[in-house]
């Protein structure tokens, strides 16, 4: 391309004076596959990749057994399509290298993002109280939260141990109520594999089967 902007050059059309030609030129010369089209495909593919390979771990971490698969097979398929046109291409085609990195980031945060959104799964929150229990529970019966509490004794001595399960999407509302009861409540929030069974608000049968496999009573 040089070269031919030389003669270009050369023919009496200095640079300036006739911007048409050298742009023409430029769009007649340049490898829009090489640097252009095929970094951006193995770009896409890879958010693609990395993305669906994040919603895999979070599904087979949650025991579902169709699902699950089904994304590692697109997961692998993409992989390889995309490292087959990369070393197809490695020479002089070091775009594609640096699409190929961008897009493994960017499919992390993408992944991160979605499974953020989605929220599926099921929590158990602990709540530790050395007075009042029964106001949380009462609060969050209200909302229609199954509770169970024990007795128990920390080292500043007797507290009420207060336990409820919930769906991740609803873990907030939780958290306020327990702010809104006792600002200063200890309380921690660990994740479940599976629920059976358990007293939960009154939601669609639809979400319930999507995030717990079955319908819960």
């Amino acid at each position: 391309m040089v070269k031919q902007y030389a003669c270009f050059l050369r023919a009496g059309r200095p640079y300036g004076k006739d911007l048409s030609g050298v742009y023409n030129l430029v769009m007649e010369t340049f490898d829009w596959y090489t640097w252009g089209i095929l970094p951006l495909i193995v770009f896409l593919a890879r958010v693609t990749d990395v993305t669906l390979g994040t919603m895999r771990i979070i599904f087979v971490s949650r025991g579902r057994k169709i699902i699950a698969p089904l994304l590692g097979f697109v997961e692998v398929f993409i992989w390889i399509t995309v490292v087959s046109q990369i070393v197809g291409s490695a020479k002089n085609n070091f775009p594609a290298y640096l699409a190929y990195a961008a897009g493994f980031a960017v499919g992390n945060y993408f992944g991160m993002v979605l499974e953020d959104k989605l929220a599926i799964g099921t929590l158990v929150v602990r709540a530790f109280l050395s007075k009042d229990g029964a106001s949380l529970v009462k609060n969050l019966h209200e909302k229609g939260y199954g509770v169970t509490y024990v007795d128990g004794y920390g080292v500043n001595g007797p507290v009420q141990v207060i336990y409820t399960i919930v769906m991740r999407k609803e873990l907030p509302e939780v958290v306020e109520i327990i702010h809104e009861t006792h600002p200063k409540t200890f309380y921690t929030v660990e994740e479940l594999r599976s629920v059976q069974q358990g007293v939960f608000p009154v939601r669609p049968a639809r979400v319930q089967s999507e995030l717990f496999g079955k319908k819960l009573k």
